[in-house]
């Protein structure tokens, strides 16, 4: 019989606790377990009964981890497992082509396409795509303002957001113009079980309209209005609805693009006659700082896009359906994002586009008129 393996009380603990852990290789915890059975007093073939190894082995693990201790039970001998296919030379080379190269007459590398210019599977280049978060068939669409004064007004809008003034409200205006009345050519399917719901792919146009709204950022109600046009008339008619849903003389924030419409002569001069709109605008080609962009999405993908309309005004009606539905139980959009860290991505991306192309990114000036 072996001599009992003495263990101290730290490494009693440590053993113990390899063995409980989730993340211990299994061969390390079957090692662990055989010199806790050694410290037992359990004997070589009792404890290669209890754990279906060999006598052997439960002798070299209570000798070696006399010899080395702790650090010897987390050894691996090098040669074990099964031997890489490709070596690293050849991944980094199929890595190297993918972010460097573009296959003839095309813009982007497939598996078969990547797998056939390297002499591999396309299962190979697919499992080191995705070890290396490598996805060429996939692209993301960005626009980086060039408003010269985008610093300011980005700091403007989000501190209406952040820190909003007391005993006012903010609204975030803007219109989704151009929505069409589509009905399709054919009816759709239903769903039922094992199948989703399904829609032809073509349509019939039946006319458009465009939705005024604002939203109302502390509660998240929104007050709307179709109108089949798009001009500075409609938009004055609309500053008007504002000015009556929310009546008295609290100061009204509004949060808007840089369109014509909003800039007309005609409607700076009835912002003169009411003192309690005060405009912010947002920087040009920067309309995900309007919140109420983030609603029109909730409103297109819930009630516009998968529905069927014969006419404008069964649009409308669907739209107003939204808003009442909406309104009964409002969910404001809470704005999170501070000032230094939009700046800190900006300039990131900054920094990347005029490596390849410098001076892109420099604000636009407008030419001055001689």
């Amino acid at each position: 019989m072996a001599s009992r393996c003495e263990l101290s009380p730290s490494e009693q603990d440590q053993i113990q606790h390899w063995v409980a852990a989730h993340g211990t290789p299994q061969q390390v915890a079957l090692r662990c377990r055989i010199v806790l059975a050694a410290a037992a007093g359990e004997s070589d073939v009792a404890i290669a009964e209890q754990f279906s190894v060999n006598r052997k082995t439960v002798i070299l693990w209570r000798t070696r981890f006399a010899q080395q201790r702790l650090d010897g039970l987390w050894e691996i001998a090098p040669g074990r497992g099964r031997k890489p296919t490709y070596g690293i030379d050849q991944i980094a080379a199929i890595v190297d082509a993918t972010l460097q190269t573009k296959p003839e007459g095309m813009t982007h590398w497939s598996c078969r396409t990547m797998a056939q210019s390297q002499g591999v599977s396309k299962s190979t280049i697919s499992n080191i795509w995705r070890a290396h978060n490598l996805k060429p068939h996939r692209v993301k669409t960005f626009k980086l303002s060039r408003d010269p004064k985008f610093l300011e007004k980005m700091t403007d809008v989000i501190g209406l957001y952040l820190n909003p003034p007391q005993e006012a409200i903010v609204l975030c205006v803007d219109e989704k113009s151009q929505i069409q009345a589509l009905d399709r050519t054919q009816p759709g399917l239903p769903i039922k079980k094992g199948r989703c719901g399904t829609m032809t792919h073509d349509y019939k146009r039946n006319g458009i309209t465009t939705l005024f709204a604002a939203l109302e950022t502390l509660q998240g109600k929104v007050v709307g209005q179709c109108q089949q046009r798009h001009r500075h008339q409609e938009f004055l008619k609309f500053l008007r609805t504002l000015d009556q849903e929310f009546p008295g003389k609290v100061p009204l924030h509004l949060v808007m693009d840089n369109y014509g419409t909003h800039k007309h002569a005609n409607v700076r001069a009835w912002l003169q006659r009411h003192p309690r709109f005060v405009l912010h605008f947002v920087p040009t080609s920067s309309s995900w700082l309007n919140l109420v962009e983030r609603w029109f999405g909730e409103l297109d993908n819930k009630a516009i896009r998968r529905g069927v309309f014969l006419s404008v005004e069964s649009l409308e009606a669907s739209i107003d359906a939204f808003l009442s539905a909406w309104n009964k139980d409002p969910k404001p959009f809470v704005w999170t994002a501070t000032v230094e860290s939009i700046t800190e991505k900006l300039s990131r991306c900054r920094r990347t586009l005029e490596k390849i192309l410098p001076g892109c990114t420099s604000p636009r000036m407008r030419k001055r008129k001689k």
